[in-house]
Parts: structure tokens; sequence; C-alpha cells
């Protein structure tokens, strides 16, 4: 049973390289802290077998909301991350998802069809 965590971001922002890692930071953690609550099992699951991670991008901010939405209908483990505006882009500015960890076969029914960043 392979367990990992995807992240989303948005390709149309074109983050620098450095806010770009903050967002995917950010959504990592949040998810990771979501699915340690919802099954710990998992959880422990995932960190003592690497911690597997993805990052793959997605067109624009529907396409990011959409891919939220399936992971919630799929009571995925998910989080959306706001920007706080101090930088590069506007307060609210939504980046990136983070999903899992969980089960790959249900994360990828979600993010299987998208480009690795």
């Amino acid at each position: 049973m392979e367990i990992k965590q995807v992240i989303v971001v948005r390709g149309d922002l074109k983050l620098s390289i450095g806010k770009l890692a903050v967002q995917v930071a950010h959504a990592s953690l949040e998810a990771s802290e979501i699915a340690k609550r919802k099954d710990p099992g998992i959880w422990r699951l995932w960190r003592g077998s690497g911690s597997k991670k993805v990052v793959v991008r997605c067109k624009d901010l529907n396409e990011l909301n959409i891919i939220y939405k399936k992971a919630l209908q799929l009571s995925l483990p998910v989080t959306r991350i706001q920007d706080a505006g101090l930088t590069e882009v506007p307060p609210g500015t939504v980046t990136a998802v983070g999903i899992g960890p969980y089960h790959s076969n249900l994360i990828d029914k979600v993010t299987g069809n998208l480009p690795l960043l």
C-alpha cells in the first residue's frame, strides 16, 4: 500500500522559486496536520516510509478549486493555502492545495493527470 502526499500549485501565478517553495511547504505541513488528525495510522505509515511527496501544477485558480472540491468529495485530507499578501501576490490569493498523506490510488483520482512541477 503506497502512501503519499501531493501538493498542487497554480501555474498562472509565476511565483519566484523562493515564494513557490514557501507555498509548497505551507501546503505540505497543513495537509500533514489534517491527515494526522484524520487517520493517525496512515500518517504514521507515511512518516515511517520516507514521507513521499509529489509537487504538480495546475493551470489556474479554477482548476485548483475543482481539484480541492474533488479531494473533499473523496474525503481526502486536504487544505487550500491562501497567501498573506506581504510580498508577491495580493492578500488572500489562493496559491496551492495540499492533499494527503493518504492512499496513492485515491489521490491519483484527483491529481493523476497533472504534470509534475
